[in-house]
């Protein structure tokens, strides 16, 4: 059991942001009004300018973060400054590594998440309730767009969402990118698993990863729960908000906003929380499954065959 918690062994806030500072003013904003928040200690992460272009929103971002030092408005905000420009993917990573390192366990926010009034309290009590639970590996604040009616108000899955989320050290040690080992090792089945029984096309970020294309970090978050069979803690009813998909964000492009009550509150769990299959058919059937289009289908055979081949020539050598 852990200990009652005090101000000072409560999980951190950490949050990660680059060059928009209205997203993050109302990230804050949100953050602060949240039950609990002058309690929180909050680890603010600002990404260097990535050129002389940039550096002026850079700027404005750590005058809105060094605002909301001032206010009050936490227990305490530290503004970690870089002078170079890491990346979203690498800032994500190392500070997160860093908080869980010092405390055991984080709550993670980027810059354009908006978190109802109960966010904070889910989170806490989530950490608390599932932390010597070896299957819960991850707690997510957003769900995707489906009518919670008739469902439980929290469940556990399969699937990773970062906006707005939380963990525990013990299982962020196990993290690692490895985009070249995955697309090598998993066949057709473990891929159609890893998409929701293709509901969703998630391997897509790791290939383009393998690719170049992108450089992100969630997509092997994600891979590195489903390799150990870990499961992830969600609501049916969202405590937070992805306000990035106007076109700004790093790896999202835009797109419309579902229903989000911004006051709504954590009234605690109940006594058992499980897997809930009507969740996830329902989350499937907002996804829809995408059929591959035939060009696409033959591209995949032909790199299936590649790696049947590429196996056997190093059965051969040996």
């Amino acid at each position: 059991m852990r200990p009652p918690e005090t101000a000072n062994s409560r999980p951190p806030v950490v949050i990660f942001a680059y060059r928009r500072p209205d997203h993050l003013r109302r990230t804050l904003a949100a953050l602060a009004a949240n039950d609990g928040a002058s309690e929180t200690h909050v680890i603010l992460h600002s990404d260097g300018p990535r050129s002389t272009a940039d550096a002026a929103a850079v700027n404005a971002v750590r005058k809105v973060a060094q605002e909301a030092a001032a206010s009050g408005a936490f227990a305490g905000l530290e503004i970690v400054a870089h002078d170079w420009n890491k990346g979203l993917a690498a800032n994500i990573v190392d500070g997160v590594t860093a908080a869980m390192a010092a405390h055991g366990r984080a709550i993670v926010v980027e810059d354009d998440i908006v978190t109802a009034r109960g966010f904070l309290d889910f989170m806490r009590a989530g950490l608390d309730r599932f932390e010597g639970d070896p299957r819960v590996w991850h707690i997510s604040g957003w769900i995707y767009d489906i009518d919670p009616a008739g469902l439980p108000d929290y469940a556990l899955w399969q699937v990773m969402n970062c906006w707005g989320w939380a963990s525990w050290a013990d299982r962020w040690q196990h993290y690692g990118a490895e985009p070249d080992r995955i697309l090598n090792e998993w066949d057709d089945a473990t891929r159609r698993r890893f998409n929701l029984d293709g509901a969703e096309n998630f391997f897509k970020h790791i290939e383009q990863n393998v690719c170049g294309q992108k450089r992100t970090w969630a997509c092997f978050w994600y891979a590195t729960i489903f390799e150990h069979q870990g499961l992830c803690l969600t609501p049916t009813r969202g405590f937070a908000q992805n306000i990035g998909l106007d076109g700004t964000g790093e790896n999202c492009v835009s797109q419309g906003l579902p229903p989000f009550d911004e006051s709504a509150r954590f009234a605690g769990f109940p006594a058992e929380i499980d897997e809930c299959a009507e969740m996830v058919r329902r989350i499937r059937r907002t996804l829809g499954v995408r059929p591959e289009r035939p060009v696409m289908r033959h591209l995949k055979r032909m790199e299936r065959s590649l790696r049947r081949i590429k196996k056997r020539i190093a059965g051969q050598a040996r």
